[in-house]
């Protein structure tokens, strides 16, 4: 039987560039594991952070370093520079897709953050008619916007922290506008909030505020990162997730509990070695743990999710409430990674879980090996 080819495709615009190259390492080492080494051919594909879709030698490259490559590597040759010599034309050679993009059987994305998991890298997926891993446009352009998620979630009776939308142009607003926006979240919400830019991953432009004056800083600092910033009350509770895995009958693996001792789960906490720790499988009374298993799956279904999903809350242990807090269609996938650990714990081991996300984007796309 020959070998499905599976195309990597890694890197990407974003901010989170490095940390899908960290996901893609991973996954290229399980694809090469022996158990999979004879299903599945490897085909990289690496996006540098100007837009340009590198194949072949480039991403082999990108892949054993795990360092990204400087754009200027791949400037135009004197014999090319005529073709790009302008932003358009440029612009145009940068999204030329490399010839080996014809040879893929199955995508396995992995890029992090805008453009990545936003429905946009998805929709082009589609639109080239090869199944890939992962939600579809809906499922990832929802996991991705936290108002719109928020919405989605409200709409399915899933208990969330109260919240509140607001628009870039709210807070850059005239003098008059702005301080009674700030004056309705105060009164809504209360302090400590937090302020986010709707649509970045990874905690980037994220603000825990107490004060009027920082909840003024924090709104004109995520509207330099979006036009769509969600608030957020605080709330006094334990942080726990749960992984999901499946299409139309998708399973939850156990509840794992993130423990940090920063003043919340910031960018700096989130990916310095140390700064945080799980337990694995969370301490909690196990009609808790079942509850936010449910939840999981709740959540999974009211984005219109697939192939994987990790699924984060609260636990307010004062009342026994357990609230979401938002789900990532696209998780962070190195060997030490939440979602990859959490299915390591329940009984599917690394290689094996890879596998099956290949195995469910054929399934979902009507394609058979």
């Amino acid at each position: 039987m020959s070998k499905l080819r599976v195309g990597l495709l890694f890197g990407g615009c974003s901010g989170e560039h490095e940390v899908s190259i960290s996901s893609a390492r991973a996954i290229a080492k399980a694809l090469s594991a022996e158990e999979n080494a004879n299903k599945y051919e490897i085909l990289p594909f690496y996006i540098q952070k100007d837009g340009r879709w590198l194949a072949g030698e480039a991403p082999q490259k990108v892949l054993k370093s795990g360092v990204p490559l400087l754009e200027s590597s791949n400037s135009p040759s004197p014999a090319e520079s005529n073709i790009v010599s302008n932003p358009q034309q440029k612009a145009l050679e940068r999204w030329q897709s490399p010839s080996q993009v014809a040879e893929v059987d199955v995508w396995f994305p992995i890029l992090h953050g805008p453009n990545g998991e936003d429905g946009t890298i998805q929709g082009l997926l589609t639109l080239m008619q090869i199944p890939f891993v992962g939600s579809g446009v809906l499922g990832s352009a929802l996991g991705m916007d936290k108002i719109a998620m928020k919405m989605a979630f409200a709409q399915a009776g899933i208990p969330q922290v109260k919240y509140k939308a607001v628009t870039r142009a709210q807070v850059w607003s005239n003098p008059c506008v702005f301080p009674k926006l700030c004056d309705e979240i105060e009164a809504d919400l209360g302090y400590p909030c937090f302020v986010k830019p709707a649509n970045l991953g990874s905690s980037v432009g994220i603000s825990k505020v107490r004060s009027r004056q920082e909840l003024e800083n924090a709104l004109d600092n995520a509207a330099n990162y979006d036009r769509r910033i969600i608030v957020e009350a605080g709330v006094v509770a334990r942080e726990v997730e749960c992984a999901v895995l499946g299409n139309d009958q998708p399973q939850a693996s156990v509840v794992g509990e993130i423990t940090f001792d920063s003043d919340f789960y910031d960018y700096e906490t989130k990916y310095t070695e140390g700064k945080a720790s799980w337990l694995i499988p969370a301490p909690l009374p196990e009609e808790i743990s079942s509850k936010i298993q449910d939840m999981a799956l709740q959540a999974f279904a009211a984005v219109d999710a697939a192939g994987l999903a990790r699924v984060d809350f609260f636990y307010v242990e004062a009342t026994g409430e357990v609230l979401i807090n938002e789900i990532n269609t696209l998780p962070g996938f190195t060997a030490t990674s939440m979602y990859p650990q959490l299915w390591a714990y329940s009984g599917i081991p690394f290689p094996e879980l890879v596998d099956k996300l290949v195995q469910l984007a054929i399934e979902r796309h009507g394609v058979s090996q």
